[in-house]
């Protein structure tokens, strides 16, 4: 069960009381079936057991896709898009873990997220029959979506319906505006990438050639006395 407290600020998930971190290091190349399929590793090590795991992109994007099942009223944030070249290119690698290791922080800083028996089994089993077997108790939870309303234990206090309506409704009007708002962000940020790339990219390059022409023409007049 996931606890609810009602605090200064409202309503709010109880704080982890056993909050932990997780490192993610040592990304390697690893083969198997005599060397037909080749995949990234990356060393998983979380600060409460301090036995660390060996955890490839697929198992990352199984936990993030389990997740959005479970928790449909909890934001999960993306992983790192999936890349179909360059997939062990050193900077691709980085770059990816690096992205990797910003969603590890986000959830193991979550109050419900990091206390999940899903995410323990993610963080914890190291053994390949347990991990199959403990994938497929978290894939037959019945407890997810709606049904994990049912899970929550809620405050005693008594609650003005008026007031949470609103709340309610101020918040549905916050998302949409976000949503919106990212979503323009986004367009015109790609757009002016690209011009950058097109267009702007020859102007910046006539503004070089003509700071590099009046260069030139000081070069032709020395300071006097050289």
């Amino acid at each position: 069960s996931y606890t609810i407290d009602m605090g200064p600020m409202g309503p709010g998930w109880k704080e982890s009381p056993q909050p932990f971190a997780c490192s993610i290091e040592d990304p390697t190349k690893q083969t198997k079936f005599k060397g037909i399929k080749t995949y990234i590793s990356y060393r998983v090590t979380p600060s409460h057991t301090g036995r660390p795991v060996y955890r490839r992109y697929k198992h990352f994007d199984w936990l993030y896709n389990h997740l959005l099942h479970k928790f449909t009223v909890i934001s999960v944030p993306h992983l790192p898009e999936k890349q179909a070249t360059g997939r062990f290119e050193e900077d691709f690698i980085e770059k990816r873990k690096r992205r990797l290791i910003l969603w590890m922080n986000h959830m193991t800083s979550h109050p419900v997220l990091s206390q999940y028996k899903g995410f323990e089994h993610f963080l914890m089993c190291a053994d390949d029959k347990q991990w199959k077997l403990g994938k497929r108790r978290a894939e037959k939870d019945e407890m997810v979506g709606a049904h994990f309303m049912l899970t929550l234990q809620i405050p005693n206090e008594h609650q003005d319906l008026q007031d949470v309506e609103e709340r309610i409704d101020s918040f549905k009007s916050f998302a949409k505006k976000m949503d919106d708002s990212v979503m323009q962000l986004t367009h015109v940020a790609s757009e002016l990438v690209r011009k950058h790339l097109g267009g702007f990219r020859k102007e910046f390059q006539r503004l070089g050639n003509a700071f590099q022409s009046i260069s030139q023409a000081f070069m032709l007049d020395p300071p006097h006395g050289s």
